[in-house]
């Protein structure tokens, strides 16, 4: 999932009371994420109503965060958001705080689809926080052709049209898509059958480019895209009339999630934070700052409709890491597949 990295630290101190945690004039929660990912008006919303101050700073990486709350061993910080596959990480060094549910009173908010992720199976650590869907996005009035799914961007009458982010594993895993299989395929013979698929693509790639990939749909230049989630808003935000598709074989998610590490200074703090941020009206905030897939079932109605997966959409994978094999030829269905698009 394509975005700009950032973080932010904001310390924790005590909370005392009983029924309703009561907030110390001086307490500090400490949250660490990227940047971008709050609007003021909420962390603002959030200092006002606790009495809670936040501070924060940056981290450059998701390696770096992991090193960071390791190094502190799962202290220093109350609340970390963070990529999927880092959560696995994690969860797996037993940095993250079982959650205690009851203190999480719009836990039932969730949409169910984002949960139960391989990094979570059974969403005791985590609370997803948007997702990274990357799509089709494509010109109706240049394109005659009734767009589903990964399988028609082979069509011939794509030839020379088509942008695509220059992720080798999301490219090779949509290939993997059209064959019935998976992403995440370990099978060396199946992915070197995808490699010779997707050399067959060739023929109608315009231009591999990462970044502001959306602009070649934008100006012309190409007819079709295939776009990460925040290109595809800023392509929608400009022009409401190119068409989203949602292919037909299944998406492949990048998801964030929030967790608290198990020595957190402010755990109770952590709690209500997480909690807050749950809230429809604020995690429809949130959703409409940032520009990432609605996580929050309770918030659909109050974000920006291209911010919602529809309700036809029940699954989809995420790109994990596989063996030194498949990866290797991964990478060289990805460089053959790029000398035959020049």
């Amino acid at each position: 999932m394509k975005k700009k990295v950032f973080a932010v630290i904001l310390a924790a101190a005590a909370i005392c009371g009983s029924l309703s945690p009561v907030y110390a004039a001086d307490s500090e929660l400490v949250l660490y994420t990227w940047e971008g990912m709050f609007p003021q008006e909420v962390l603002d919303g959030f200092e006002e109503e606790t009495g809670c101050k936040i501070v924060y700073s940056n981290f450059d990486t998701d390696e770096t965060m992991l090193e960071k709350v390791s190094m502190a061993k799962g202290g220093d910080y109350d609340v970390v958001i963070a990529d999927d596959y880092i959560l696995e990480k994690i969860v797996e060094e037993g940095l993250a705080t079982k959650l205690d549910k009851d203190k999480i009173s719009n836990w039932g908010n969730i949409n169910p689809l984002y949960q139960g992720q391989f990094y979570d199976e059974k969403d005791e650590y985590t609370v997803p926080y948007g997702a990274g869907i990357p799509l089709i996005v494509y010109d109706p009035e240049e394109v005659d052709l009734d767009i589903k799914g990964y399988s028609d961007l082979w069509d011939p009458s794509l030839e020379d049209s088509i942008a695509l982010i220059g992720n080798y594993r999301v490219i090779n895993g949509i290939t993997l898509l059209t064959m019935g299989k998976s992403m995440n395929e370990e099978d060396v013979d199946t992915i070197a059958e995808a490699g010779e698929k997707l050399v067959e693509l060739a023929p109608n790639v315009r231009m591999i480019q990462d970044d502001n990939t959306q602009n070649a749909l934008l100006n012309g230049e190409a007819s079709v895209a295939f776009l990460y989630t925040s290109q595809v808003t800023a392509a929608l935000a400009e022009n409401p009339d190119l068409k989203v598709v949602y292919p037909e074989e299944g998406l492949g998610f990048g998801v964030m999630g929030m967790f608290i590490p198990s020595e957190a200074p402010n755990a109770e703090a952590a709690y209500q934070f997480v909690d807050y941020i749950l809230r429809p009206e604020v995690a429809a905030q949130c959703f409409n700052y940032i520009g990432y897939y609605c996580t929050n079932k309770a918030a659909d109605e109050l974000v920006d409709e291209n911010l919602v997966v529809p309700d036809s959409v029940t699954s989809g994978e995420s790109i994990k890491n596989v063996s030194q094999e498949a990866e290797e030829q991964y990478n060289k269905n990805w460089t053959e597949f790029k000398a035959a698009c020049d």
